[in-house]
């Protein structure tokens, strides 16, 4: 059985982050990922998709992504439910993120979102395509570039990432 989701969206609003009681960060967002569609070309639908990101990938993700930025988000999907004020059970369907890649610079003039009014403040910022992974099955990123032997489509090898409109699927 299979349960992996690689999504390529702009964040809806800036992250929001928490610590749970025991002190482990999470980190909460949306990503806007376009539809494909066909027929008039002007149309354009999105699904909002909820993802979640913890521990330091959390606080990685709070620190860098800004409303508007481009991401690619990988995980798995996962369903929990609860029961709310008024006794219903309520289903929630989210993403579990255990590697998030920056696809923008945060410095770019003009990207991300248009008509947003945002700083991303004098923080330093990785490179444009640069990511965090997270989990313990991951190793060091750096190590993994260096392998040479690296089959992550996200991979920047150092290198500014280009990439048109014609390119994405939204």
């Amino acid at each position: 059985m299979l349960n992996r989701v690689i999504l390529i969206g702009r964040l809806t609003k800036d992250p929001e982050l928490r610590y749970t009681p025991a002190g482990v960060a999470v980190t909460q967002f949306t990503l806007a990922v376009d539809r494909s569609f066909s027929g008039n070309r002007e149309e354009r639908e999105a699904d909002f998709i909820p993802v979640v990101t913890w521990r330091q990938l959390a606080e990685t993700c709070a620190n860098y992504l800004r409303k508007g930025r481009l991401a690619a988000v990988e995980g798995r999907i996962q369903v929990r439910n609860y029961e709310n004020n008024e006794g219903r059970r309520v289903y929630v369907t989210e993403v579990i993120a255990d590697n998030v890649r920056f696809l923008e610079s945060p410095n770019r003039e003009g990207g991300g979102g248009q008509g947003r009014d945002d700083a991303y403040g004098s923080a330093p910022a990785p490179s444009a395509g640069g990511g965090y992974g997270g989990g313990s099955n991951r190793s060091n990123a750096g190590s993994q570039r260096s392998s040479g032997n690296n089959n992550d489509p996200f991979a920047d090898d150092g290198r500014p990432i280009d990439i048109s409109d014609d390119d994405l699927p939204f």
